[in-house]
């Protein structure tokens, strides 16, 4: 069963982003590693590249499927998780502990887009 960790926010396609500050941590949630499977590979943005809110940004390849990622928020790309690229199954182990991508966040506005753990595992429970 998937876990929904309060104190994140999600948006539809399935990442969440944990704020702390000016910078947000971007990764999938665990709902999404579980219907991807065993995540084999991740496509992750380079450092100082910008993301926009609901574009693509990457992707995670699992041994069923490819996801295309899409940024929860607009911002700069300050840090790419180098552990996910020789061992992308850390997804697996535990989506929230292991984001993404680190963004500089440009827009706090577009933070209110997004559901809180009540509302993204309600709407989890309606797909």
């Amino acid at each position: 069963m998937a876990k929904f960790e309060e104190g994140l926010l999600y948006s539809e396609s399935h990442e969440y982003i944990r704020v702390e500050g000016e910078y947000g941590y971007i990764g999938i949630s665990d709902y999404a590693q579980h219907a991807l499977g065993n995540v084999v590979y991740v496509d992750m943005p380079d450092v100082d590249d910008d993301v926009t809110a609901g574009e693509e940004f990457g992707a995670v390849e699992s041994v069923k499927a490819a996801s295309d990622l899409f940024s929860p928020v607009s911002g700069t790309v300050v840090e790419v998780n180098e552990a996910l690229e020789d061992t992308p199954e850390l997804l697996n182990e535990d989506a929230f502990a292991n984001w993404i991508i680190k963004v500089q966040l440009s827009d706090k506005a577009e933070l209110d887009n997004l559901m809180d753990a009540k509302a993204y595992q309600a709407f989890c429970e309606k797909e």
